[in-house]
């Protein structure tokens, strides 16, 4: 049954993340890289505005810099109500609008993320707070950090919710996951 869990999660994983090569044919299967690909969580609130926009400019960079087969970039939110759902419409217009594309459905962090990934990124106190109440150590506490922690030219302290807001939330929005995500990358040396 754990055998079966476990080749079902490296399965939908090798699905969404090319790194993890399966060879049915003779019954094994292989993790070629998988252990040594950098992995990135996005978190937010819901997951239908900034964490979903942050993995979609994210793994645009990546693609970008044909670095794509280097990380394993996945979003997720604090609560669960939106999920399944595709980003929030407005989002994904305004993100459509820089080319990026958002096509990640809402889920919720879950305990085995602060194993799974290598950074857990929040994008406001809050998120960062509730980040802190579910690590189950010390050293899964140490991968959570804050989403502005990474901008080089916009002074932002969080990143804001532009769900109740206007056109110009969502647009300020990305212009900061934009900076943080191409910041990120340098910090980790791309």
């Amino acid at each position: 049954m754990l055998m079966c869990q476990c080749a079902n999660w490296l399965h939908y994983h090798a699905e969404r993340h090319i790194g993890i090569l399966f060879n049915w044919h003779i019954g094994t299967l292989l993790i070629v890289t998988f252990l040594y690909m950098k992995k990135i969580l996005f978190v937010c609130l819901g997951n239908i505005c900034r964490s979903s926009t942050a993995e979609g400019v994210m793994l645009h960079l990546l693609k970008e810099a044909g670095l794509e087969k280097e990380f394993v970039i996945d979003s997720a939110g604090i609560l669960a109500y939106h999920e399944g759902e595709l980003p929030d419409s407005r989002m994904r217009a305004h993100a459509a609008r820089r080319g990026y594309k958002l096509v990640h459905r809402s889920r919720p962090v879950r305990t085995e993320d602060f194993y799974n990934f290598d950074l857990i990124i929040g994008m406001d106190d809050r998120n960062i707070d509730d980040l802190q109440e579910r690590a189950p150590g010390v050293e899964e506490q140490k991968k959570i950090h804050r989403m502005t922690e990474y901008c080089r030219r916009i002074p932002a302290d969080h990143v804001p919710d532009p769900y109740y807001g206007g056109a110009e939330g969502f647009e300020y929005v990305l212009d900061i996951l934009e900076d943080a995500c191409s910041g990120l990358l340098e910090k980790l040396g791309c």
